[in-house]
């Protein structure tokens, strides 16, 4: 009830003219994930209320990815991807795409992914393994990212794009399918220059409430480098939290509190909020064209 009270005491800077309400999507959320089990039917409620008319479930490996479905079945509202998530590469199964590709047919599935590598999370820096074990699981995140390129390319569906501390490599692997696989690069925290390279790539960015953090005007600038139809805005919830509800200690992000980064982008970028919310929509239904039904 605490958070339902906040939204409808700010739901004022969600108006737009003749007090009509500024529509906002999240584009990468997990609300397929444990942390919502409990509580899915008011976390979509809530996201409603504050104007987020369609959110996207991300699916990070196989049950994550079938779980998305579900509740993209359950809510209108909702739709759903299917991959498998880099940090998982070691359980992934040898042949990915035959596993995934009749879950991508589903009239819902609006993207392949998340995939990409992540060389943040690596055995070595968990003190689980050492450089062998480090070299198994990038050998897998490879392997499996590029499958599931291969999957995007054959369906014609666009490509979530994890990367944490491999910026190179990931471009590296995506360099040959330029101009052959749309992607997004999501929970975008790179450089403005790196968005500008993708731009000139072909490919777009994706902005989560880490803009929103006093630490963070590199992402701040990266945005105010990206023109309007080249980004979107998600929450990636459960995680990072967007102010002011990260300094009220709230810890767990839901689909609602895109609306804060919103308002931070309306800033960095010098217009309305109702801009922001037309904007990355169109951007979104461009990107995700299942979106559009």
């Amino acid at each position: 009830m605490a958070i339902l009270a906040q939204i409808r005491k700010l739901s004022g800077v969600l108006l737009g003219p003749a007090g009509k309400m500024t529509t906002i999507y999240d584009t990468h959320s997990h609300i397929a994930a444990p942390p919502f089990r409990v509580d899915i039917e008011q976390v979509v409620a809530r996201a409603q209320q504050a104007g987020v008319a369609k959110i996207i479930a991300v699916g990070t490996d196989l049950n994550s990815s079938k779980s998305a479905i579900e509740l993209a079945e359950r809510f209108a509202c909702v739709y759903a991807t299917v991959g498998w998530h880099p940090n998982d590469a070691n359980d992934a199964p040898q042949d990915l795409k035959s596993i995934l590709r009749p879950l991508a047919g589903h009239p819902k599935v609006v993207a392949i992914g998340e995939t990409g590598l992540d060389y943040y999370h690596l055995p070595s820096r968990e003190k689980k393994g050492g450089p062998v074990e480090d070299e198994h699981l990038k050998n897998n995140q490879a392997r499996i990212f590029q499958e599931q390129i291969e999957l995007a390319f054959e369906m014609g569906m666009p490509l979530i794009i994890h990367q944490r501390q491999c910026f190179d490599a990931v471009l590296a692997q995506m360099r040959p399918w330029t101009g052959r696989v749309r992607a997004v690069f999501h929970c975008f925290s790179e450089t403005a220059e790196a968005a500008r390279q993708l731009l000139d790539l072909g490919w777009i960015v994706s902005f989560t409430g880490t803009l929103t953090y006093k630490n963070a005007q590199n992402v701040r600038d990266s945005l105010a480098a990206v023109p309007f139809g080249k980004f979107m805005l998600e929450t990636d919830c459960p995680y990072l939290v967007p102010e002011p509800h990260r300094s009220n200690k709230i810890k767990r992000c839901e689909p609602a509190f895109v609306r804060e980064t919103a308002e931070v982008a309306a800033r960095v970028k010098g217009c309305g909020l109702e801009e922001i919310g037309r904007a990355t929509c169109e951007t979104a239904e461009e990107f995700f064209v299942k979106l559009r039904a």
